[in-house]
């Protein structure tokens, strides 16, 4: 839960610090422009906030790991489009950057206020509190390296947030050679980038997964 806080917490300190044309860059995201993300980045911080507050009697299914899956083809998100038309309407950088702040900072405490005792409800899945959070670490620890993608003078996520989403895509998918670097695993491992061909030669018949929700 602890890591929730830290990798939100750096997400959105480094979309504070971006500049008005930094907005208009490529993000790691194909298709999308550092806005459209963090217009995203709006909707997740929205959906942090109803789940929290979806809590369920019923059995645990997923933990932080498995909530996520592995396809060997990226998805086809027909919400992709519509992300692209509300980051649009919001105009000034100025707005989306109070927004993403505003539910940002929301979900933060509401993460920091959350019984980790208690079960939550989202997508046909149900986890306890903590699980829940931790698989959000992943999503904005990912996102925080497709924001930063083309702008080499953001800062990127924090180490301890890198290490743990290393040890989970590790899980998911298997190793990677232990000499790679967290974020190049990151990378490599969920299709951001394609491997060299010396990573190719290290990483023989594994093959490189994508990750998705």
């Amino acid at each position: 839960m602890d890591l929730f806080s830290l990798s939100l917490g750096e997400l959105l300190t480094t979309v504070g610090e971006l500049t008005d044309d930094d907005f208009e860059r490529p993000s790691g995201c194909a298709g999308w422009l550092v806005r459209d993300l963090v217009c995203h980045l709006v909707i997740d911080a929205q959906d942090v906030l109803i789940t929290l507050v979806t809590p369920t009697a019923d059995p645990v299914t997923h933990d932080s790991v498995t909530y996520w899956k592995v396809a060997h083809e990226p998805s086809d998100d027909p919400l992709a489009a519509l992300t692209v038309r509300l980051a649009a309407a919001y105009g000034e950088p100025r707005l989306l950057k109070f927004h993403v702040d505003d539910v940002g900072q929301a979900a933060v405490r509401a993460a920091q206020l959350a019984d980790p005792t208690l079960k939550v409800s989202t997508r046909g899945m149900v986890l306890g509190t903590a699980g829940y959070l931790g698989a959000y670490v992943w999503e904005w620890t990912l996102h925080h390296l497709d924001l930063v993608m083309h702008l080499p003078d953001a800062a990127g996520p924090p180490a301890e947030t890198l290490a743990r989403c290393r040890e989970m895509l590790e899980q998911l998918a298997g190793g990677f050679p232990a000499s790679w670097s967290d974020e190049d695993v990151l990378l490599v491992g969920t299709g951001r980038r394609a491997p060299t061909e010396a990573e190719r030669a290290e990483l023989g018949d594994l093959a490189i997964p994508f990750v998705l929700g």
